[in-house]
């Protein structure tokens, strides 16, 4: 649910959205939501996640949607009742309209988004569209020709295992044994949501760095209010003093402790993607061509550099050079952060 501010136009008129959160699911988007949800300059709706575009091009998610509406709902619902209020007249009427009657059509879109006062941008975030197939974002490109879209990156590993326990929470289930637990780990939907070796090169092959920013996850902890200026100043919005920009949107409760055996099962499954992203990779690049690499933190990074190493037919031209950055004064030495865990 986004921050509370009941910024609302009853007669607004049907609009696309101009920003987009994309993903990674379990990887801070609720957290950016709420913040972008203060921004005086941006209309989100009421609740998180439209879904719009994976409806259409991802089948396999139609079965829980009617789910996450209700659910959506209930919990507008909930929050205005623990106040003693009941929702606003035009809120109520607004929820109506787009959880009534043909849902997910491009008009309907657009209606989820007619209560955006004048003078403001619309949000929708979203991250089930980043693991869109690329007729989907074939479309997202067409059907939004000037949008602008946010991806945060997570630890692949880290996300994985943050998103079995939440679906083991919902589920109310407990792996009993460690067996269990490595049964589990093995679900392909953990592998699927953070799979940026299938979903990046979509992404960056229809919008380049002036429409796709994406954000390490690690900078939530780190650098919260660097994060958000990095994203106003990518939207083209005014600087904004944001309400507990370090809080834990979904700090978790859980009494679930993954086992050892588990997490290096995923390690394993993951390791097994990064060689086959390392092969398609060396049979992509053309000859003499050059590739940059981004390593998440605490990655087998070290391993896919010799990879990269062992398969190149030349070294880096004499105007390349591989440089360290310089070292900062010893008075003001680099500060280290310890690794994240999975919530």
């Amino acid at each position: 649910i986004k921050a509370e501010r009941m910024d609302w136009d009853p007669n607004g008129k049907p609009r696309k959205p101009d920003f987009l959160g994309i993903g990674a699911q379990k990887a801070g988007t609720t957290w950016l939501s709420q913040m972008l949800g203060q921004h005086p300059g941006l209309w989100t709706p009421p609740f998180k996640e439209v879904q719009f575009f994976n409806h259409r091009f991802v089948p396999e998610h139609r079965q829980w949607l009617p789910w996450h509406f209700r659910r959506a709902r209930q919990n507008l619902e909930k929050r205005y009742a623990a106040k003693g209020e009941a929702l606003p007249p035009e809120m109520a009427e607004w929820l109506d309209r787009i959880t009534r009657g043909e849902m997910f059509t491009n008009h309907w879109y657009k209606q989820v988004f007619a209560p955006a006062p004048a003078g403001t941008k619309a949000l929708d975030v979203t991250p089930e569209y980043s693991t869109l197939p690329d007729e989907g974002v074939d479309f997202v490109a067409k059907f939004l020709p000037r949008a602008k879209f946010v991806y945060i990156v997570r630890h692949p590993v880290d996300r994985a295992i943050s998103q079995l326990k939440m679906n083991l929470s919902r589920n109310g289930r407990r792996p009993a044994s460690v067996e269990d637990w490595l049964v589990e780990i093995e679900d392909p939907v953990l592998l699927d949501r953070g799979d940026y070796a299938a979903y990046v090169p979509r992404w960056n092959a229809r919008f380049g760095a002036d429409r796709l920013l994406y954000v390490p996850f690690g900078r939530i902890a780190s650098d919260p209010l660097g994060l958000m200026r990095q994203v106003e100043l990518f939207f083209g919005l005014a600087p904004h003093d944001y309400r507990n920009l370090g809080s834990r949107v979904f700090a978790s409760t859980s009494t679930l402790s993954v086992p050892d055996e588990a997490r290096a099962a995923s390690w394993h499954l993951w390791d097994g993607e990064r060689l086959r992203s390392e092969a398609d990779v060396l049979d992509a690049l053309a000859v003499d061509g050059r590739l940059a690499v981004l390593a998440y933190h605490s990655l087998e990074d070290r391993l896919t550099k010799q990879a990269l190493a062992a398969g190149a037919t030349s070294s880096a031209p004499p105007d390349l050079p591989a440089a360290r950055p310089p070292s900062p004064p010893a008075a003001a030495p680099a500060r280290r952060h310890p690794p994240t865990r999975a919530a």
